[in-house]
Formats: C-alpha cells, structure tokens, sequence
C-alpha cells in the first residue's frame, strides 16, 4: 500500500477537518481506511503530520568507543580508520567507515598533510627570533629594499599521486589504463631567480651541481650585483652551502652587500617560493607540453618573464604578515 506524502497528508486532513469520512479519504488516496485513522489521531496527538521519530538502526558504538576513537585520532593525526578498529579495546563488530563516521562527527576528515621542513627546537626558537626582530618592518620602509632570491628545480613531468583510470576488472595492466611515466620524472632543469618590488632578474639555468665558485662566478657577479646597486638594496638568501660559504660571504662583504640574516629551514617565510609555484602551474597549464629539457627551460623562461610585477608585490607586502605568523605560531610551520 502506497504511503501518503506530506502534502497528500495536509489534503487528507483538510477534509477530514470538512467533515468527509475516512473510507472516502481512502479511497480518493487509493490508501486504506486505517492509514487515514492513524494521520487523524496523530494529528489529535501531536498537532502535526509529520513521521514520528523512529529508533532506526541501535549504533555499533558505544560512548566509551567513541571517545576512545575520537581521543586516539587526536592524539595521532596520521593513524588510519583500520587501526583503530583492531584497537579497540573488548569484543565489537565495528567497520572501517564507522570508524570514520564517529571521527566525521568529532570534525576530523581525512585530509591531504601539508608538507612542511624538518624543525627542531632551535630551528623554531631561531624562526621565532628572527620574526620578533622584524616584527617592525614595513613594506614602505623595509621589505620593498629587499631582493628575494632562491634556487628552484622543475621536473619535466612530475605526477602527485592523484591521478585517477576507470576501468574494469582484470584490465590493470591493459595498455590505455597504464600511465606512464619516466623514472624519476624523465629530469629537469634548475634556475636561479630574484624578485623585489620594482621587479626581477632574469631566470638564470643552473647547469651540474651549484658550488660557492660557481656561485659567485655565474649568478651572483653577473646577476645579483647589478640588481643590488641601489645603496638601500638588502640581498636576501636561505642559508644553503653556496650561499653561506667563506668565498661567497667574502665577496658579499667586498662589494659592500647589505644581506639579510636568514633562518633555517623557512621557505615559508620566502614569498620567492609561491613564485616558483606559479610558474610551475604556468608551465603546466600550456597547451604544448614540453618535450625535452630545453623545450622546459625555454617555457620556463617565458612564463617568469610574463607574471605580472603586480603579483610580485603582493607576494612581498605579505612578509608582516608572515612574520606575526611565525611568532604566532611559536617557530612552527606557519599558512604561507
């Protein structure tokens, strides 16, 4: 017998309220008289027709499951669903998903990590430190002097682990399911860049293995210097061997370079990094992909020399920001 909906049930009782039998009800509603009688007296009863609330299915936990489930989640970030169900303390017949319906409730969800630098107890007191010392600075006064500068390496092709094949069973191996990939991403090419304010360098291709000579000789004398010729300039740099070796410092110090303490393991205080991220989207987002590792750097080239100076700038007037971040968060990773 076919059930009333909510508004055949509003029609029903209209006429029912009129005065109209229940059989003739019934029989308009092709439903039985009994149907009728029950909307009537819950209606007397409760004042509505709505269903009334139904035990339903009893739940497979208990308080106990629940808070030990939420607790162990919380306490560990990276533990799986399964875990926890042979975790679980006593004799139950619990699944993975509800496992992870009790952790839905709590407002935890499985979620992609962010990918942060290794920091140990000095890396943070030094992060810290360092935000409490520029605290103060301003992009008026400060941040727009300062010349951000980084290495970067992209891969010809790279590939996150996401991508998705539909197929059927027993075709895992049939050749239109398999991506395929060269190992190691098929390599890539290393660049150096600068950004300030007022604008960038040139994209600098990086041959072999980077050494302070090297350094100096082919990115920093021919690149950085002409850039930093403004008495006000500040040349900042993260503190890899290049960078912070007795040569390099030395010619820093003779030509009179103004350089910019750095702490360690802070690539999140560099906007220079959100850069090379869009770059790479630029890149990947071509309609020809390239082919080759000249093809890379070429398109490499192109789309650094393309990107809005405004985009630029408002990488930079984001370092207060950064800096209250970093001591909010006590040296921790921080949203940039």
């Amino acid at each position: 017998m076919a059930r009333l909906s909510r508004e055949d049930r509003q029609i029903a009782l209209g006429r029912l309220q009129a005065g109209q039998s229940q059989s003739a009800i019934a029989r308009h509603f092709h439903v039985s008289q009994s149907t009728i009688s029950r909307l009537w007296v819950r209606f007397q009863a409760t004042g509505s027709v709505a269903d009334l609330p139904r035990a339903g299915r009893p739940r497979a936990t208990t308080a106990a499951h629940v808070r030990f489930i939420r607790l162990r989640h919380l306490r560990n970030r990276f533990l799986s669903a399964s875990s926890s169900v042979q975790a679980l303390p006593g004799p139950h017949r619990l699944s993975d998903q509800t496992v992870r319906n009790r952790l839905h409730e709590a407002g935890l969800r499985a979620r992609r990590p962010h990918r942060g630098a290794v920091l140990t107890r000095r890396h943070r007191q030094n992060r810290v430190q360092w935000g409490n010392q520029h605290l103060r600075w301003t992009v008026r006064n400060h941040w727009r002097h300062v010349w951000f500068s980084d290495e970067s390496y992209f891969l010809l092709q790279r590939h996150d682990g996401r991508r998705r094949v539909y197929r059927r069973v027993n075709e895992r191996y049939a050749p239109n399911c398999v991506d395929e990939a060269p190992v190691h991403g098929g390599g890539g090419v290393m660049v150096w860049g600068a950004i300030n304010t007022a604008g960038r360098s040139t994209l600098v291709h990086v041959q072999g293995r980077i050494t302070a000579q090297r350094y100096v000789e082919e990115i920093l004398r021919p690149h950085a210097l002409p850039l930093l010729a403004d008495q006000d300039a500040i040349f900042q740099q993260d503190n890899a061997r290049p960078h912070t070796a007795r040569l390099t410092t030395q010619f820093l110090t003779d030509h009179h370079v103004q350089v910019l303490p750095w702490p360690s393991m802070s690539p999140d205080m560099n906007p220079i990094e959100h850069l090379w991220d869009e770059l790479d989207r630029r890149v990947r987002r071509r309609e020809e992909a390239p082919a080759n590792h000249r093809d890379l750097l070429q398109a490499l080239q192109e789309e650094w020399d393309t990107i809005p100076q405004q985009d630029i700038r408002h990488l930079i007037q984001s370092m207060p920001r950064r800096c209250r971040a970093v001591v909010a968060a006590q040296g921790s990773h921080t949203p940039y």
